[in-house]
């Protein structure tokens, strides 16, 4: 399986991402430049840990006739002082009282099969690249007319 994003810049410090018939929206904090008219990329990321933890805890529950009434994860990120990253990402699965017994251990380590989380642990090859669109002919004719020629 294969996924294309289309990433666009949509001014300022606003960039989109369009996926799946979604787009997804993020922009900077006003420190950064941004107006925080949506999530930091970074902020998504995280996001997307706990969700797909989240998904997983549902899904755990849904093959086990478990209510998910009362089930919430909380995630909390540890910053490393020096680096100014993620020393470590704690993800807690709240659960209410009732909740069996007998799947508490469980229901953390379905969190923890998470496939973003997976990524992490052995992450992919990165390949990035320039590549120059040539703008079409129409265009290239219409920007030739207005400058003048070189001597």
């Amino acid at each position: 399986m294969s996924k294309e994003l289309t990433i666009t810049l949509t001014g300022g410090a606003r960039v989109d991402a369009a996926v799946d018939g979604f787009i997804i929206r993020t922009d900077q904090a006003v420190s950064a430049g941004g107006t925080a008219s949506a999530p930091e990329p970074f902020t998504l990321f995280l996001a997307s840990l706990g969700t797909c933890a989240g998904i997983y805890v549902a899904s755990f529950c849904r093959s086990r006739a478990i209510p998910t009434d009362g089930i919430r994860l909380v995630q909390r990120v540890i910053d490393d002082p020096a680096t100014r990253r993620p020393r470590e990402i704690r993800i807690d699965v709240h659960v209410p009282g009732d909740f069996p017994v007998e799947y508490r251990d469980a229901v953390a380590r379905a969190a923890a099969a998470c496939k973003v989380k997976k990524v992490l642990a052995d992450p992919p090859a990165f390949a990035i690249a320039t590549v120059v669109d040539e703008p079409p002919a129409t265009a290239w004719r219409s920007d030739a007319a207005e400058v003048s020629p070189r001597p």
